[in-house]
């Protein structure tokens, strides 16, 4: 796969001011920069024996894609939006001491036609050079970031990534190893903010909603049937991991969470029938039930009903009885990239 362009984003290296004892390769702060379609998220971390400690992170709902099917423009109001997140990601840049830093954007900036030009303008105002990656690449680090989380076993594994404008699945082999071996891979133009805005319809009508839940999923199947067509059939050993605010989110309801807990959510094993059912619930709901529930509320309440139905659309093609839940991915994949390179 492609593996992409690292920046280490020159105007903001602090290397020069930094004493030599603090650059250390154990003591180096190294950082990851996820800018998708509805979420904008940092996270810094230094290496440790099994890995990297995180010591600093930030997320915030930017909706750069908003609007962006019908205009095929990244809109003035989300890119101030993504700018003012993107500052404070600088300034925690800055203040970490972070030596090396990967900043990538995904489908919102691959579609639209102002896309370049967004990049250009953080670049001036926030001295943070974003990397448009491919879907491949996405689909690369997402595994690399949460493949950890597999249950054991030999049988294949699917592991998906449900974004704000794009879904990847990814059919991997994996006994164990790190990373598994990638077979096969999609991914479908369809998130949780694109899949939304192509299906408008009254929110107090519950048959509407109904029928407009129906069009979701027979949208993602159509963009899903070119995988599934090659995916094995007839396996017991099968296993299914899903980082994204979609399984997230559905994971707290499973658990009854008051609030969002990510020692709780990461690494929790759902039974993919329970998912379901909580899907088919939200889908019924009118919003204004949607907002008032934990770990939903105002800011997802309307786009994650496009969540569920991407996720019963995977279930649909991937049978396992089990969900693996991840709250880790493309950034987590990041940091270890740039770890193992500093290591060689």
């Amino acid at each position: 796969m492609d593996k992409g362009k690292a920046h280490s984003n020159a105007a903001l290296s602090t290397s020069g001011s930094v004493p030599a004892s603090a650059l250390s390769r154990g003591r180096r702060a190294y950082a990851a920069i996820d800018l998708g379609t509805n979420n904008c998220r940092l996270l810094i971390a230094k290496p440790s024996a099994d890995g990297f400690v995180v010591v600093d992170a930030f997320s915030r709902i930017v909706r750069l894609g908003e609007g962006l099917a019908a205009t095929g423009r990244i809109s003035d109001a989300a890119v101030d939006r993504a700018i003012a997140a993107l500052a404070i990601c600088a300034d925690k840049l800055r203040r970490r001491h972070v030596t090396l830093a990967r900043s990538v954007a995904t489908e919102a900036c691959r579609r639209a036609s102002n896309g370049a030009d967004f990049i250009d303008r953080v670049y001036r105002e926030t001295g943070i050079a974003l990397d448009i990656i491919t879907a491949q690449e996405e689909a690369r680090l997402a595994v690399l970031g949460c493949h950890a989380l597999l249950e054991p076993g030999n049988g294949p594994a699917l592991i998906f990534d449900i974004g704000g404008g794009s879904t990847e699945l990814v059919l991997v082999e994996a006994d164990g190893r790190a990373p598994p071996r990638i077979v096969d891979w999609v991914s479908a133009p369809w998130g949780v903010v694109s899949l939304t805005e192509s299906e408008l319809f009254d929110h107090g009508d519950p048959a509407e909603r109904l029928a407009a839940y129906g069009r979701m999923r027979a949208r993602v199947a159509d963009a899903f049937a070119p995988l599934a067509s090659r995916l094995p059939r007839g396996l017991d050993d099968i296993r299914l991991l899903g980082t994204s605010g979609t399984v997230t989110t559905l994971a707290s309801l499973y658990l009854d969470l008051p609030r969002y807990d990510r020692q709780a959510i990461d690494g929790l094993i759902v039974p993919t029938g329970s998912m379901r059912d909580i899907s088919s619930r939200l889908a019924a709901m009118p919003l204004a039930e949607r907002q008032k529930l934990p770990c939903i509320g105002a800011e997802r309440a309307d786009l994650v009903v496009a969540g569920c139905a991407i996720l019963e659309s995977i279930l649909d093609i991937w049978p396992a009885q089990r969900l693996g839940v991840a709250d880790r991915g493309i950034r987590e994949g990041i940091l270890r990239g740039l770890m193992d390179r500093d290591r060689s």
